[in-house]
């Protein structure tokens, strides 16, 4: 019985610490300068729990992504990898096109978180549901990706609008440049993609 109690207990502050994590999430969210970056705001699929642990971990590198956000004209920056100065991060600029789900491939990462801002039309995504997916290509250390094979009824399909920023953690095993689901709408894209370090 005492165990068990134990078991309870440790439990309910388990929880506690969770809701409150998240409440300072979403606080500092809100209040961050996150929140007046208007070239950029979170997508609703947004984890922010480990967006603000990961910020709080490596805030120097995540405050050089935002003023360079800040400071770029992203729509002017030409298409290609630019250097983020003072800094190890490369931004990626990529005009493209979105492509049906079964041209394109799945993918999480170990080292680096992906963040995606998209400046230009709309992109597709998808997260993949855990549970019944399964691995297709194991880890390769040295590109930091591992494939899924997945279920599609229980993939979370949605579209991400320019101005909007989606990140995927480790956790996130995730599909991107997904045909958008805008019935006759125009499938290209600009987008910016930073692969950020992953702090454990």
């Amino acid at each position: 019985m005492k165990r068990v109690v134990t078991i309870m207990t440790l439990c309910l502050l388990t929880m506690l610490a969770t809701a409150q994590t998240s409440k300072e999430a979403r606080k500092w969210l809100k209040k961050s300068e996150w929140s007046t970056l208007k070239k950029a705001k979170p997508h609703k699929t947004l984890n922010v729990d480990e967006f603000y642990r990961q910020y709080q971990k490596n805030k120097e590198q995540w405050d050089i992504l935002y003023r360079w956000l800040c400071e770029t004209d992203l729509m002017a920056i030409p298409k290609g990898k630019h250097p983020i100065p003072g800094s190890t991060l490369v931004a990626s600029v990529e005009d493209s096109e979105n492509e049906p789900l079964e041209k394109r491939g799945t993918e999480s990462h170990r080292k680096k978180i992906d963040f995606q801002l998209v400046v230009k039309g709309t992109e597709g995504f998808a997260l993949l549901d855990h549970e019944s997916s399964t691995i297709k290509n194991p880890y390769d250390e040295k590109k930091d990706v591992m494939r899924y094979h997945f279920v599609k009824e229980k993939t979370n399909f949605f579209d991400v609008k320019a101005g909007q920023f989606v990140i995927f953690f480790p956790t996130d095993w995730h599909i991107a440049k997904l045909s958008n689901k805008k019935k006759n709408g125009s499938q290209q894209i600009r987008v910016i993609v930073v692969k950020m370090d992953y702090k454990d």
